[in-house]
């Protein structure tokens, strides 16, 4: 059976027909921060691997669509001064959180920068590490921390973060996430609810899994004379793995990463799964591989199994169990 996840139908679903919107909007929206008139007061939070000490802060600066997201997914828009989105990030409309988007201040399409954040008067930047934050930038944790300012730093990406590393699973760093910036700014009972409908929606996509082998599984980045893809500590390695697939590199210790024609042909991928976001739309990848002398004979493309996955639901964010629910219905339709 030949089937084509076409850019436009992820496109057109709307709020009321998202299941991150139903559920998390509802969970998230209007979270009161307790601080019982101690706001001075400080609680202990892993960054990465390192413990350091949070107070709650007001005016927060959120780099990316899945940073803003796990802000607003816990209501606390109010927290948050504004929001830096590359070109990369699809538009904030398509968002489940537009509303929140729109209350809040956009403060670059560019990349981070420490004169942003300190033209903000951030009181806490939430970005990941090799991503938003950068040493060859010169915005990095340890240089806010000099300048008093709180940074927060996506678990996801901390694995080969210095001095302090943390490795987990991209869909248990999600959870931490939540769970930490529930602590920081005090709604851990909101953070908690979240958490768990994560979860539930999780397990009932594994619950429905395909039966037999896992389907070998390409993400497809970027890149034509080499590929760019996904390794183990990226949320679409989850989102393949839960849904009854296998990432065919996922023995890759790596985030997003470059590998080579020659391998992804070995792999004999049965579906790829395109990341699509601004500057790269899907379409033209698509239309690249079924052209390519490398790629026209895997048998994903000979069959016209392309998948697509909107950006925001392959990085770091609530709306991974968006692509994890679309993906998994994908693989069962492909079964049938």
């Amino acid at each position: 059976m030949s089937l084509v996840r076409r850019l436009n139908s992820a496109r057109r679903r709307t709020v009321a027909g998202t299941t991150a919107a139903t559920a998390l909007l509802l969970s998230g929206c209007g979270a009161d921060v307790a601080t019982d008139g101690k706001e001075a007061e400080t609680v202990g939070v892993k960054r990465c691997g390192e413990p350091v000490r949070y107070t709650v802060p007001e005016r927060t600066v959120a780099y990316e669509g899945g940073s803003a997201d796990k802000l607003f997914s816990l209501g606390l828009t109010k927290h948050v001064y504004g929001y830096v989105m590359p070109p990369a990030n699809p538009p904030v409309r398509e968002s489940p959180w537009a509303s929140e988007y729109a209350k809040v201040k956009k403060l670059s399409d560019d990349l981070l920068n420490k004169e942003l954040v300190v033209d903000a008067k951030a009181d806490l930047v939430v970005a990941g590490w090799n991503s938003g934050f950068s040493d060859q930038r010169g915005i990095t944790p340890e240089i806010l921390d000099k300048l008093g300012i709180q940074s927060f730093m996506h678990t996801e990406s901390c694995y080969n973060y210095p001095k302090y590393p943390e490795k987990k699973t991209p869909f248990e760093a999600l959870h931490a996430d939540l769970e930490r910036l529930g602590k920081i700014f005090k709604v851990e009972e909101r953070a908690k609810k979240v958490v768990d409908e994560l979860k539930q929606r999780e397990q009932a996509v594994s619950a429905k899994a395909p039966k037999g082998g896992p389907v070998p599984v390409f993400l497809y980045d970027s890149g034509t004379d080499q590929p760019f893809t996904a390794g183990n500590q990226v949320p679409p390695d989850d989102i393949i793995k839960k849904a009854g697939g296998k990432n065919v590199f996922a023995d890759l210790d790596e985030r997003w990463t470059q590998v080579n024609w020659e391998s992804v042909t070995e792999a004999e991928p049965e579906v790829v799964i395109v990341l699509d976001y601004g500057d790269k739309p899907a379409e033209k990848k698509i239309d690249f591989l079924r052209k390519s002398p490398q790629t026209k004979e895997m048998p994903a493309v000979k069959k016209n199994n392309f998948f697509v996955l909107d950006y925001n639901e392959g990085i770091s964010g609530p709306r991974n169990i968006d692509g994890l629910e679309k993906f998994g219905e994908y693989l069962r339709e492909l079964e049938g």
